[in-house]
């Protein structure tokens, strides 16, 4: 049994963590903290779990092994650190943290202290992504030389996310912060290594961060990907699009068609798959189970890593209105 302390209700995905955690037969929830004394105190009696408005009270508790970060975004290294150096195994939710040097202190702490670290990717384990990365490793679309990518909700267009979640001291950012991780850490778990990037990001709404966005990266294998997010689209199917030499998938909503001329059929054009990839466990399960029976993470440090180093660079573009190279490998000029 692995026993699990929330840290902070911050994020909107933080219930159905909580949630998932109860419904896990291998997991519990015993204690919860957060940064506001008022709203973690009535989560965890709503838990069942006990409180600590002491963060380092927490991390001390014997009936804690591990723990689910869901604190602002700008709170991510001070928090994951004192876990790590606490001895506890961490789950995050994206991003990170704010920049590359944050995720290099985080990275080494964790190391230090030999605990197991996961980062939340769910799009990593959906069957169409699955199917994209088999057709990418087994060449069937040739050199890759377009990646299209649209993830979006009327979030801020129709008030239901919460008024922190627009805080740029908190969140860190807007659009591309939240939603925009997903398209994000596919393209770098697809394409590679980032060449350079451009960004647009608008208020739309007004808000202190960017409720609209989009950024276009040059990969090092001289892919193009183009990656949309949006608080402010109503009713958005998601989008995905690989573009190769040889082929092309097209993934909207449940409807998955490929070409390719390699493509092991009979039939010219368009063919939908009949069967995908199952889908993976949730990255939330996987790091259940990965603690518990000493196996390694499906999305680690270095994952996370490569995300906030896309994020970063992104907000350094829009800021400075400018194309950003990348260093070879990984950092930002």
């Amino acid at each position: 049994m692995l026993n699990v302390a929330m840290l902070s209700k911050w994020h909107v995905h933080a219930d159905g963590y909580a949630k998932h955690l109860q419904s896990l037969e291998n997991a519990n929830i015993t204690a919860v903290w957060d940064e506001n004394n008022e709203r973690g105190s009535a989560w965890a009696k709503e838990l069942g779990a006990g409180f600590e408005s002491d963060l380092d009270a927490l991390l001390r508790r014997e009936d804690v092994d591990a723990v689910v970060v869901d604190a602002p975004t700008s709170m991510h290294a001070d928090v994951m650190i004192a876990a790590a150096n606490a001895g506890k195994h961490i789950f995050t939710e994206k991003a990170m943290a704010l920049t590359v040097a944050e995720c290099d202190l985080i990275s080494a702490a964790v190391r230090q202290a030999g605990v197991k670290f996961c980062i939340s990717f769910p799009a990593r384990t959906r069957p169409h992504h699955l199917f994209a990365k088999q057709l990418l490793d087994e060449g069937q679309l040739g050199e890759i030389t377009l990646l299209r990518i649209r993830n979006g909700h009327d979030g801020a267009l129709r008030n239901w996310l919460p008024d922190y979640w627009y805080e740029e001291k908190l969140a860190g950012g807007g659009a591309m912060m939240d939603l925009g991780c997903h398209p994000m850490y596919l393209a770098s778990w697809l394409l590679g290594q980032p060449k350079r990037i451009t960004s647009m990001f608008s208020h739309f709404t007004g808000r202190a961060v960017e409720d609209n966005a989009q950024c276009s990266i040059e990969f090092a294998n001289n892919a193009v990907a183009l990656l949309e997010t949006s608080l402010v689209t109503y009713r958005t199917p998601s989008a995905f699009e690989l573009y190769g030499t040889e082929g092309t998938l097209i993934v909207s909503g449940d409807s998955v068609q490929v070409a390719s001329k390699n493509a092991d059929s009979p039939l010219q054009g368009w063919i939908s798959p009949y069967r995908l990839p199952e889908a993976q466990p949730l990255p939330l399960t996987q790091w259940v189970n990965g603690v518990l029976n000493d196996v390694p993470m499906p999305f680690g440090l270095e994952d996370g890593t490569k995300l906030t180093e896309l994020l970063e660079t992104a907000y350094i573009a829009h800021r400075e209105r400018r194309t950003v190279e990348f260093k070879q490998p990984g950092g930002c000029k």
